[in-house]
This record gives structure tokens, sequence and C-alpha cells, in this order.
């Protein structure tokens, strides 16, 4: 096993490289996190709001977008290892809005030439996102992806609906491919947590709280942000792709987090801290083990954490890689887990078994394993200009420098 030396000079190098990205003017602020071993090292940088006011600290709450991905989908695995759903199990049973689906001709063909599907919808296919539908942002224009937005189901404009009601949106739509044929982002991950849900007959919100955040000690993480951890959260800030001014996408007071929301988004939904992250990762990193208490079965965490595509599942990530270049965990990672990325070659500093994912707010969250290395870099900067994939990209250039054998 490799030692756990960070070495300072390492760790000094992080930190000057994201105090430019501060300094530039372009993330008004940040925290960032580094663990190797038994060593934790945290940097908070800069202030809360593009125009000062409050530090960043320790402790600040950050809407983790995407980055929730390979959190939420926690709770399938578990009800897997309890033998309460099985990996090839046709979720009709508990998802009967997918039941009889129909297939488009062609992706971006109408919406109904359409031919049935082949298989039934399996528990496997939403782990891998390969069920059949989601978002496609190489062909946003194609008559199904309109669809999608229409009916808010992504979150992406009006929050969404209920889950039942979302449920029911969904079933009116045709898949864009067979069950099992092709990696599509996103929406497999938010049926997931309507899934356990129906499942263990608990709101996804309760259950992610009593059987994950509470027993690795999560107490910042969730779906919305109480009443008296409201000054922690920062404003979501949409910077304009032309001029870079600051547009405020969500206030933190009377903001769409000061509230549970309709829907708890599995994809996209979470609330949390660099802390909470880390120990949520770190649990991974020790095959399920927190301290004396399994959290999930050893090898539940190795099919979650290694790829499971097969080449032609693949052909749709590559494709979302190369219409996505700025975005370091957007990138050529090679592989999809169950609700995270897998670093199956190396084409950077990361390691090969690298795992984890990014979020469209600015955050970042990865672990590897060969490295027993975690790392977490959170802004409140939307990805609609390259500054916060731009720190992203240096966070783990100087991370992995930073490894001292």
């Amino acid at each position: 096993m490799k030692n756990s030396a960070i070495a300072a000079p390492g760790l000094r190098r992080v930190r000057d490289v994201l105090a430019r990205h501060v300094e530039s003017g372009r993330i008004p602020g940040l925290v960032a996190l580094v663990g190797r071993g038994g060593e934790t090292h945290i940097e908070a940088i800069g202030t809360m709001r593009h125009d000062g006011g409050a530090p960043m600290r320790h402790d600040t709450i950050f809407r983790m977008a995407s980055t929730s991905k390979p959190v939420a989908v926690a709770p399938v695995l578990m009800l897997i290892d309890e033998c309460r759903l099985r990996l090839d199990d046709p979720v009709e049973p508990w998802l009967p809005e997918l039941a009889g689906r129909r297939v488009l001709k062609r992706v971006d063909g109408p919406l109904d030439d359409t031919v049935p599907a082949r298989r039934p919808i399996t528990v496997r296919s939403l782990l891998t996102s390969t069920f059949g539908l989601g978002m496609d942002l190489t062909s946003p224009e194609a008559p199904v992806q309109v669809a999608i937005q229409e009916l808010e189901l992504t979150g992406r404009g009006a929050p969404p609906p209920e889950p039942d009601e979302w449920m029911r949106r969904l079933g009116t739509l045709p898949l864009t491919h067979q069950p099992g044929a092709h990696w599509q982002y996103h929406i497999s991950n938010d049926v997931l947590g309507v899934l356990v849900a129906r499942v263990t007959g608990r709101p996804f919100a309760t259950f992610l709280r009593e059987r994950l955040f509470e027993p690795l000690g999560m107490k910042d993480t969730g779906f919305h942000v109480p009443a008296d951890g409201i000054d922690r959260l920062p404003p979501a800030y949409v910077p304009d792709p032309r001029t870079g001014e600051f547009i405020v996408w969500d206030e933190a007071a009377g903001g769409r987090y000061s509230r549970p929301p309709e829907f708890p988004s599995g994809g996209g939904g979470l609330v949390s801290t660099v802390a909470d992250y880390h120990a949520y990762f770190r649990m991974l990193l020790n095959h399920g083990m927190h301290g004396s208490e399994r959290i999930l079965s050893r090898p539940a965490v190795q099919l979650m954490t290694t790829n499971r595509l097969t080449p032609a599942q693949q052909a749709p990530r590559d494709a979302l890689a190369d219409s996505t270049p700025l975005a370091y965990g957007l990138g050529k990672h090679g592989g999809w887990g169950f609700g995270m990325a897998t670093r199956t070659y190396r084409s950077d500093f990361a390691s090969v078994g690298q795992f984890g994912w990014d979020g469209g707010t600015g955050t970042t969250a990865y672990a590897d394993p060969e490295e027993r290395l975690t790392g977490m870099l959170l802004t409140q900067v939307g990805m609609s200009t390259p500054d916060s994939p731009r720190a992203i990209h240096d966070f783990w250039t100087t991370v992995y420098q930073a490894i001292d054998e």
C-alpha cells in the first residue's frame, strides 16, 4: 500500500492555485478538501457573494447538482444487499408507469413514430443509466428532449412536481433507445429515488437520512437547508456566457433550497459540505465500512465504483465527453459504474480506478483507490462559463502533485 503522505509544499500549491482563481474575480469563493490515509486538509478561500460579504467557511453548504449522483445511488445498493431488489428484476411492479414502453424509431424523430420495447426496464438498466431515456446534451432540439424540458422533468427550469406526478409525466414519453442499449444521462438517477421510496414505503429523503447520512455523520447533507443553517448557503450564480456578469440563479433565504422540495432529486438535488462528502467517499474507499459499522457490502461498492458499460453502451458517454471539453469530470474518463464515472484509462494525472463525478453548479468529488485519496472542490459558480471547470481542472492537477511518496 502506498503511504499516506501529502506534501506540505504541494498543499501550498493547491491553495495558491485556487487563490488565484478567486483573486481573478471569476470565482467569489470556494472550499476544497484533500484527504489521504489519515490526513485531511481543508481550505476555504474567498467570500460567499461576488460582491463581498461573509467569508467562506469549512462548513459552508453547497448545492451539489449532479455530484449528488454518486451519493444518492447508495440506497438502491442497500436494498440489493438486503435482497429487497435484484439487479435484473423488472421494475414494473413498483414503477408501473414504465410498463409497456414504446421506443422511437429515430432519436430525433416525432414522438409517435415508435416500435415496442424488446425487453422490460430492469434495476440494472436504471443503475447503469441505460434504461432508454435521458438528457442528451448533444441533441437538445430533438422532439423528445424538448418534451423532457416542457414536462419539467429535470429541474433545469421550474422545479419538478411531486414523485407520482413526475412518474406519470415520464410515462407519457417514448424511450429514445431500447432498454439496456445505450448510456443516457441523468433521468435514471431520479427514477431510482422513486423506486427506493416505493419499495420501502418511505420517502426517499427519509430513507437516505436514516440509512446513510445519520450513520456517516453527514449532518449537513439533504435536499434542503434548514433555517438555522441558511446563513451557510451562498447564492448560486450562473454567469452570463458573453460578459461573465454574475447572475443569481438561486438565493439562499427564500430560495428553492430553503424548504423541502416536492421532488427529492437523486440526480441533482442534494446540498452538502466537503466534510460530509469526504465521509461518504472515505466509506467507499474502505469497501463499505465506516469505522466498525458496515454501510454497504464490499461487492456492492465494487459494482458501484467500477465500469459497468459495454462498448456499445459507452458510445453516448464518449459523445457527451467530446461535447463538453471544459469540464474536468465530463472529460475522458472511460467508463461509468452506478451513478458515477469510473476511470478506465489514464488521460491526465488521475489514476485508473478513480471514481466520482462533477456538478453543473461548480462542484467535484472523487476518490482514488490506488492512491487512497479523496478530493472535493465546491464552488457556487455554474458551468455556463469555463471559470469553475478551469478551477476544477487545476485543483485536480495540483492535488495529484501533492502526493509525496
